[in-house]
């Protein structure tokens, strides 16, 4: 009873809410600055059941931002880490890890078991095929991006405009550049991986205002915030 405390003691959360947090089971595409901290936010919040699927290793590059890891981490699957963290956060949640590299046909028959999907890969080709997989089946959706000193964030569920809408050309054509070659500011991601976080958290108990048909923009640099409607 005391554990969500401060949860229900929130203005519209209650217990009914925790109750419907800790009956859903959500899918974390992505283990690295993104997934990894939403995640954590998601263990500590009561969300039932967790999956976390990465392909990736932890490498020493990745401890300037991914702070879910440690120096003792660094060789071991993101995917498997993160886990053992959740479940050192949370012991009363469900936890799983895929060290998977997921291709369109895996997400699309993986999505699907699940209430909601926090989009955190760092790549567009990974977020087109996971968001047009949910959106094939009604699979709401948090998204998150970072590139430098920028971070961007959405949500999305049946009747609303998805990732697509927002970023209608590929990869090349969009100026896509990784963090290996540009480097990203390492609080940024941290910031977006909060508000998917509480996305996920407002999709899943049906509280507040979710960024639907909205993309958030945030410069960290200057910190300033901006809105884009797709009405």
């Amino acid at each position: 009873m005391d554990r969500y405390i401060r949860n229900k003691q929130l203005d519209g959360f209650g217990p009914e809410a925790q109750e419907r947090l800790g009956q859903s089971r959500v899918l974390i595409i992505g283990a690295g600055a993104l997934g990894s901290v939403a995640a954590m936010y998601l263990a500590g919040s009561g969300v039932g059941s967790l999956c976390v699927v990465d392909f990736d290793n932890i490498d020493i590059t990745n401890l300037q931002r991914q702070l879910s890891y440690t120096e003792g981490d660094v060789g071991k699957s993101k995917a498997e880490a993160l886990a053992s963290r959740l479940r050192s956060i949370n012991s009363e949640i469900e936890v799983e890890a895929r060290n998977a590299f997921l291709r369109r046909a895996d997400i699309a028959a993986l999505v699907k078991d699940y209430d909601l999907v926090v989009e955190g890969s760092d790549n567009p080709e990974t977020k087109y095929a996971v968001t047009e997989s949910c959106e094939a089946v009604g699979i709401p959706y948090a998204l998150g991006g970072v590139a430098q000193y920028r971070g961007q964030a959405m949500s999305w569920r049946s009747g609303y405009p998805g990732y697509s809408a927002f970023f209608p050309l590929g990869a090349e054509a969009g100026g896509y550049m990784p963090c290996s070659v540009g480097g990203v500011f390492g609080p940024a991601p941290g910031i977006v991986a909060s508000i998917q976080a509480s996305e996920a958290i407002k999709l899943l108990t049906g509280i507040g205002q979710p960024l639907l048909g909205r993309l958030l923009l945030i410069d960290v640099r200057t910190m300033k915030f901006q809105t884009v409607r797709m009405d």
